[in-house]
């Protein structure tokens, strides 16, 4: 397995030397003379291993070391060192570096310890691999037959093998975040953090605190140090949900971070290096937000490297036989056999629009094998809206909607509306409802409302 490299040594003679050995042995290596340009270098960059004598111009191996855990905790370091400063390198060795070697040696020892790093890090991407897999068998809540969905599959597949950032776009229930867990467990994050935020949940003072982090006294309570979610999913995988909704000064430092890799907790101008791979999810138009003033076009691009589409469960009906079989399995006890689901329940759950989509169904499915008690499900176990939607005709043809479907329907109406006057602004329209824009968030979820159901005012 071939390595980044990074040799940080003075001495002409040596650097050509141990670079020589471990460009024949197949590893990319750069080099630098001093240590002050070193640091700057792992700060903008990745490196599987470093090399760093202990003895350099402008900063010392040591501090280089240091400053290498600290910005890139996976980087394994080994240091080079006389017998003068064995010291020095056995301070580095007991706080992390992989090991050391004493001058002179002889550059094959080095190659081999390198080799051993090597084999070390193709063992670990194997059990990535199997972890993958694994997963790929444990996250069966992707689950789908359909053209449309096989397409889907296939494309999250290819992507997630990148370290590329992702859009995943689709209604409100239609599965973004199982998609975005998929590609970090089909990736080589797979053994690194999956850190999910929602940027609608936090106030817009509060989302830079808990995205980028804080130091002690940065704001009115902040009594002590926080890493932010940035931090916590160093090495692996972010998922920013309703990104649409993250405010402007919020997405100017995300850009930021895209750019440049560094992230600049609040109360510091200290940038801090963090390796993570976006996934980003919106059941917005982004395209529409931006044409609005609401979303930054440039970051808009930088999101959307690669996007995926998850269609909604009314374009792959073919899928709800298999979506049943699935939910059933996984809200029955272990063991259990699966219930058989009666004509009359099938035709209603089959028929039904479930504007929630996949998790609406999912939870039609679970209140069935609840309420059903291991017995086969009819038509009295599905949720009374789906009951009361599948048995509304009269006997004479006319259709009698049920009270609750008629009051969910008029809600939505009325969500809509406000919205529209307000042009799509939640928090107008919040206040226009005389409710917290949270409740309208929670409401706008639960009926499937997206930037795409709301009318313009003026048509």
């Amino acid at each position: 397995m071939a390595l980044r490299i990074l040799l940080v040594e003075d001495d002409p003679d040596i650097r050509e030397a141990v670079v020589s050995a471990l460009q024949a042995a197949g590893h990319d290596v750069v080099t630098l003379a001093d240590g002050a340009a070193a640091m700057e270098r792992v700060s903008a960059e990745i490196f599987e291993v470093v090399v760093t004598d202990v003895r350099l111009p402008k900063v010392d191996g040591l501090t280089v070391f240091r400053h290498v855990r600290r910005v890139s905790p996976r980087t394994d370091v080994i240091v080079m060192t006389s017998f003068g400063a064995v010291a020095d390198a056995v301070t580095a060795l007991k706080q992390g570096a992989h090991d050391y070697l004493t001058k002179p040696f002889d550059v094959e020892e080095l190659v081999i310890r390198v080799a051993a790093i090597a084999a070390q890090r193709g063992v670990e991407r194997e059990l990535e691999e199997a972890r993958a897999q694994l997963a790929g068998a444990a996250d069966g809540a992707i689950v789908g037959a359909s053209p449309v969905m096989m397409k889907l599959l296939d494309r999250l597949t290819t992507v997630a093998a990148s370290d590329a950032p992702v859009l995943v776009t689709g209604e409100t229930g239609t599965g973004k975040e199982l998609v975005a867990r998929r590609i970090h467990a089909r990736s080589p994050r797979a053994s690194g953090p999956f850190v999910a935020v929602n940027c609608a949940a936090f106030p817009e003072t509060l989302l830079e605190a808990e995205l980028f982090g804080y130091e002690r006294g940065a704001f009115t309570g902040a009594v002590k140090k926080r890493d932010g979610r940035f931090k916590a999913a160093d090495g692996g995988t972010l998922m920013l949900d309703e990104i649409a909704e993250m405010p402007l000064p919020a997405q100017a430092k995300l850009l930021r971070v895209l750019q440049d890799g560094m992230i600049e907790p609040l109360g510091t101008n200290v940038a801090v290096r963090v390796d993570v791979r976006i996934v980003s999810a919106t059941h917005r138009d982004l395209r529409r937000r931006i044409a609005e003033g609401l979303f930054r076009e440039d970051l808009f691009y930088r999101l959307n490297v690669v996007g995926l589409h998850i269609p909604p469960l009314r374009e792959r009906p073919g899928d709800l036989p298999l979506l049943a079989s699935h939910f059933l399995r996984a809200y029955l006890p272990a063991g259990a056999e699966a219930p058989h689901i009666s004509v009359r329940a099938w035709q209603a759950l089959s028929t039904y629009p479930f504007l929630g989509n996949v998790r609406e169904f999912a939870h039609a499915v679970q209140h069935a094998v609840v309420l059903s008690q291991g017995k086969a499900i009819d038509l009295e176990h599905l949720p009374d809206d789906i009951v009361q939607t599948a048995t509304s005709a009269t006997p004479e043809g006319r259709v009698v909607r049920p009270l609750a479907v008629v009051l969910k329907q008029a809600e939505r109406e009325h969500l809509l509306k406000a919205l529209a006057i307000t042009g799509g602004k939640r928090t107008q329209a919040a206040e226009l409802l005389g409710i917290s824009r949270k409740n309208l968030w929670e409401k706008l979820r639960a009926h499937g409302i997206s930037d795409s159901d709301v009318d313009d005012p003026a048509g």
